[in-house]
Formats: C-alpha cells, structure tokens, sequence
C-alpha cells in the first residue's frame, strides 16, 4: 500500500475512534448533567408532563395539578387552602423553581425518583407515576395558629413531645403559592409582588428566622443552674440582689416589673414573675460556657437541623464578656431562637428530659400507597436535661400560667406550663418589642401533650401593651386546645 494512502487511513480511523469516544462520553456520561441543566427546557418539560403527586395533610391532599391551557407545560401546580399551608409546602412553581417540602421532594413528586421506579422502568427510562408526602400536621391545630396570629407579623410552632411530630408550623403574613405556579403574566406579577413587600411573607419565620428570645431563654439558664447543681430545687432562694448591676459597668439590670418580689427570688418566683436580675447573674455565675453547653443540648447553634426543611441555627453566643454573659441569660446580647428551637426547649422538658427528634414528614409513599419511607423509625430521642430537673421546671411553668405573667395560656382541663418572654428590638430598643410565648400542655382526660412556641415580631397593638402575655400567650392556647381534642 502506497505510505501516504496508509498514513491517511491511520489519521481518519484515528478521528473515526475519536468521534466514537466522543460521542460515547456525551451519551453515558454528559447526558445527566445536560438533562438535570436548569437552562434545558425539557426538563422542565418532562416535570409537568403529567400530574404531580401530592403533600397530605390530616390525610386529606393540601396540592394538586391543573390542566394548563397554552404552552408546551401540560401541568401546573395547584393548592388547597395555599396561605394556610404555605409555611408547609413551600411553592412549586414553573418558572421560579421550588421550596420546603415541594423542593426536598420534587422528584418523588414528579415521578423521577429513583425509588419510584422498578427494574424495567430503568431499562425502559419510563417516568414512573409520582408519590406522595404524608406531613405529622394536624390540620386543626395549624388552622388555629393560623387564624389566631391572623394579621400580625409572627409564627408558630407546635410540636408534639411524645413523638417529634411537628403539628404545625405557621408563618405571617403568608401567601398563596398558587399565584405563583405557572409561567404566566399574572403569576410573574404576583412574583414581583411578594418579592418586594418589605413584611417578607415569602420567609418562613417559624423555621428560618431567628429572632431574640427574650425570657423564653430563661427556662435554659434554669436548667443549666439545676443541672449544674448550682442550685438543687426551683424553691431554693437565690442569691440574687436588686438592683443587679452589670459586672464591669454602672448599668443596673432593670426588672419589668418593680415591684415583683425579685430580691433573692427562688427560680420559681423568679420565673414566675420574670425576673431579670435572677437570671442575669445566673448566667454569670455559671459562666457563659456552661450556659452554651446546655444550649447547645437543647439545640442551639445546631446549623444542620433538618425537619426535613433545613432550620436557621438558633445562636448562643462565644466571646463574651461578663456584662454580655448576663445580657445573655436573658435572651439579649446576640442571642436568637426561631420558634421551632423554642417548642423544643419546651417539649424536651415536658417530655421528662428528653427530646424526640422533631419532623413534618411521617412517610412518604408511591402511586398506589404503598409506604417508601417511614420517618418515625428515623427519630432519635436525646436526654437533655435529667428527669428530676424537668420535672421542677414543669412545675414552676405551671406556676407561670396559674399565678404568673403567663395566664393567658391557660386551658380548660388541662396542665398547662409555660414562659413569656419581650425581646428588645432595634438599638436602644427603639423598634417594638418581640413578644413571645413558649409552653406544653397535657390533656387531664386522654393525656395527649404538645409544646408550642409563638412570637408576635409586629402588631397593631400599642407599645405599651406588647407583652408575650398578652399577644402570644393567646395563639399558644389556641393551639394547644386543639391539639389536645380528641
């Protein structure tokens, strides 16, 4: 054969093999990167090709699909009672993607998941038909969190300790993430809409705003005193003197209530009547270390809390110096919580100590019910605090609510417990004040339990009038009364 013939064979296998491998590379190994692309429109195409499956709450579905009416996106998504469950679902929407529990599992919702399918969908690539999520919510203790926050900036969760089920999880103002499903003018306008409105009501303050948390915090500083044995019963006088002035400064910490029997408070009366200048040099005396490591078992600075939503970390902070530790003990300084941390504080200590993993998802299940996962036998229970220590705190948070800044909350036949909490707001506290609420119930007729926690951020009411008593103590005890009805 001629050698210029051969070279020119050599070269053109040589870019037939090229291509081949090329080609093989795109197919096998660039083809899932090319169809999960956020830019291919086939994706989105194949996504609401057909109905989606659905979120349920109190075994009813809260989603749906809608027939679209032009376009190449045969489907939309579609919600029942959509501003009453938003803080739940999340939104699925055509154009500005997906979140929560519509994000976490938009691909057994659509049909994509890899445990949707069986062996000959894999071989076949059919889409298999899309699952459901089964939510712990109970759609009459959500309603009532909902209507009885009614027009105020806040949230709420409730949390049932038995269990770690989340029952409801709230968030004002709120929206309906139907306005925004589709990929129309309207819905491109609704957009706009919320992104802009300075009340944020696209955040899920329930989960992902931590906020001060004013007294509330006190319940961990108490568990920390008696835990550490710093003092052995709620009933043991403190050594607490009024005024309490800063370690390192002139400023007095000043009580809410000047008359309050303050000085040398027992933790019982000092909870009761919220004392700041017990639990300021409580914090002080423990030193800030100690407070942090019952904190942080309680769950704050915990930045990898899934429910399955991811959790904004509730933060205690490090580096401080006295004055600040003292601050601190009072859920000031750079303390924040977001409400869901504030029901765990209170369901661990009416669950005698203890903390079952909290969750919003029981199970989730394919096209014909058939169950894929069940979240209750992923739940882990931690002992935070020793089962004496949340017995004594259980019973001076009833005192709160039957003689103390807590009476609101109070609930017919049933033991209720809790903490008020006003948080400053602003520089020298020139905002309104947060106004908060943590608490537990227990059912004198059929023993169920829940802890709940609510804040007010903002409301019509005077600033005079802001008090955890006296605008979150009333969503609490709605909440719990329905949580606790057969």
């Amino acid at each position: 054969m001629n050698k210029t013939i051969r070279r020119s064979a050599v070269f053109t296998l040589l870019l037939v093999f090229a291509l081949l491998v090329r080609a093989t590379w795109v197919q096998f190994y660039e083809a899932r990167a090319l169809a999960d692309d956020k830019n291919n429109r086939r994706t989105v195409i194949e996504q609401y090709a057909q109905p989606l499956g659905n979120i349920i709450v109190g075994g009813d579905a809260v989603t749906g699909s809608a027939r679209t009416e032009s376009g190449d996106l045969a489907y939309k998504r579609s919600y029942t009672d959509g501003s009453l469950y938003a803080a739940v679902t999340g939104y699925s929407s055509q154009v500005y993607g997906a979140t929560q529990l519509e994000g976490i599992y938009q691909d057994l919702l659509d049909g994509t998941g890899a445990e949707l399918k069986d062996p000959l969908d894999v071989l076949t690539k059919e889409r298999a038909a899309p699952g459901d999520v089964v939510t712990t919510i109970d759609p009459d203790v959500q309603k009532a969190g909902y209507e009885a926050l009614g027009d105020t900036k806040g949230a709420a969760v409730a949390i049932d300790p038995s269990t770690g089920e989340i029952l409801a999880v709230v968030s004002t103002p709120s929206y309906d993430p139907g306005t925004i499903s589709g990929s129309g003018s309207s819905d491109a306008a609704a957009w706009r809409k919320l992104t802009k409105d300075e009340d944020k009501p696209l955040v899920n303050r329930a989960l992902r705003q931590p906020l001060p948390p004013g007294s509330t915090f006190k319940l961990v500083v108490a568990a920390a005193a008696l835990e550490d044995g710093l003092y052995g019963s709620v009933d043991e006088r403190t050594d607490s003197p009024v005024p309490y002035t800063l370690p390192g400064t002139v400023r007095e910490l000043e009580n809410e209530n000047p008359s309050a029997p303050c000085e040398n408070a027992t933790l019982r009366v000092a909870l009761q009547y919220s004392c700041n200048n017990v639990f300021g040099k409580l914090a002080v005396d423990l030193g800030q270390d100690r407070v942090r490591a019952m904190a942080e078992k309680f769950g704050f600075n915990d930045d990898e809390l899934d429910v399955p939503v991811r959790a904004y970390a509730s933060v205690y902070p490090s580096g401080m110096d006295e004055a600040q530790t003292a601050l601190s003990g009072i859920g000031q300084f750079d303390v924040t919580a977001t409400p869901l941390q504030m029901a765990m504080v209170s369901a661990a200590i009416a669950g005698g100590g203890e903390l079952v993993s909290p969750h919003m998802v029981a199970q989730t299940s394919d096209a014909d019910g058939n169950v894929l996962k069940d979240y209750a036998d992923e739940t882990e229970t931690k002992e935070i605090v020793s089962p004496s220590t949340a017995a004594q705190l259980r019973s001076a948070m009833q005192t709160v609510v039957e003689d103390g800044t807590g009476t609101n909350a109070q609930v017919s036949g049933a033991t209720v417990g809790g903490k008020t909490g006003t948080a400053q707001h602003g520089e020298n506290n020139s905002k309104t004040p947060y106004a908060w609420f943590t608490s537990y119930a227990q059912s004198d007729a059929n023993g169920k339990q829940v802890a709940v926690a609510v804040i007010i951020e903002q409301s019509d009411a005077a600033r005079s009038e802001v008090s955890g008593n006296g605008l979150a103590a009333p969503v609490a005890q709605r909440m719990m009364a329905a949580a606790l009805e057969d």
